[in-house]
This record gives structure tokens, sequence and C-alpha cells, in this order.
């Protein structure tokens, strides 16, 4: 009579009153994490993973699974592979860079987007753009600014279809000389 079905006593494990002890579930749940960051990786592109500044091993094998083709068996192990090898980095550091690395790239993007405004501001508004964008930036050369802007206006008018050189000359320019 003193058997009580829901004796927590019988149904103790060895693992119970041990804290270090991890499930298999924890580790297939960890080696996940790892697997999906390991396809982040390989979807960058070299110049990108060279920010990163990943150990040797890990970049050369994750530039060799750029090289397999997707969706092949060879490139699943390899990417198994990756992340293996991704046990040994501190992982929060790496999302951190990561994180970094992708934000250059859209700060990139979007610093050309405002080039190529202030490109389309002056390849339409002429000499009042032109005195408007020196106000703002003074370090630009206006002789400069002004060559560029009729080259472009040229090139657009003798063919609208095709990009303009003297335009990327322009975007490149303002660029490099407003710092955004």
């Amino acid at each position: 009579m003193n058997n009580i079905v829901g004796d927590s006593e019988h149904f103790k494990q060895p693992f119970d009153h041990d804290d270090d002890y991890v499930s298999r579930a924890d580790i297939k749940r960890e080696i996940a994490i790892y697997q999906e960051l390991g396809k982040k990786l390989v979807s960058l592109s070299k110049s990108q993973l060279k920010k990163l500044e990943l150990d040797e091993l890990l970049h050369d094998n994750i530039l060799k699974a750029k090289t397999i083709r997707i969706n092949s068996e060879a490139h699943r192990r390899q990417l198994h592979y990756v992340g293996k090898l991704m046990r040994n980095v501190d992982i929060d550091e790496l999302q951190a860079n990561l994180k970094n690395v992708l934000n250059q790239n859209r700060n990139e993007s979007s610093k050309q987007n405002v080039a190529e405004k202030q490109k389309d501001q002056l390849l339409s508004g002429g000499d009042e753009a032109i005195q408007a964008l020196l106000e703002q930036h003074p370090g630009l050369e206006r002789q400069k600014l002004r060559q560029l802007v009729r080259q472009a206006n040229k090139e657009l008018t003798k063919k609208p279809d095709e990009a303009s050189k003297s335009a990327a000359e322009l975007v490149k320019y303002l660029r490099a000389e407003t710092g955004e």
C-alpha cells in the first residue's frame, strides 16, 4: 500500500542532480545554430569574409563550400564541416562582427544612393544646384563640378539610353569628397 503511483523517488534519473548535464536535444539545437550561421557565412562575398577575420581553416573551408554546387550532397557535407569547425569559434563575437559587416554594406549602399540623388539634382538644377552643394560642402571644386555636370548632360542628350561615363565620375567624386 505504500507504493504511490507518482512517487518521485521512483522516477529519478542519474542526471537529475547533475547541473552540467546537457541533453541530446540541447546539443542538436546548438549544432543547428552553428549550421545556420555557417550557411550565412557561405552566402557572404569574399570581401565580407575578409572583414570578419576568421581563422584560416574556417575561412578556407567556407571558400571551398562556395565552389561546390548548391543542393548537392557534397555541399551539404561541406556545410556540416563548416558548422563543426565553428564550434571552436566564439559565436557571440562572430555574430556581432557579422552584424557589423552587413550594416557596413547597407551604409555603403545608402551612401551611394545619397551621391546618386545629389548627381540627379546637379544634372537637373544647373548652376543653382552646384552653388547650393558648394554651400553645404565648401571643400568641393566648383570648376570640376561644373565640368562634370556639363559633360554628363552632353552625354545624356546624345545617348539617353546609355549610362553616362561623366555622370558615374560625378557620383564617384561626390562620394569621395563629401564623405556621404
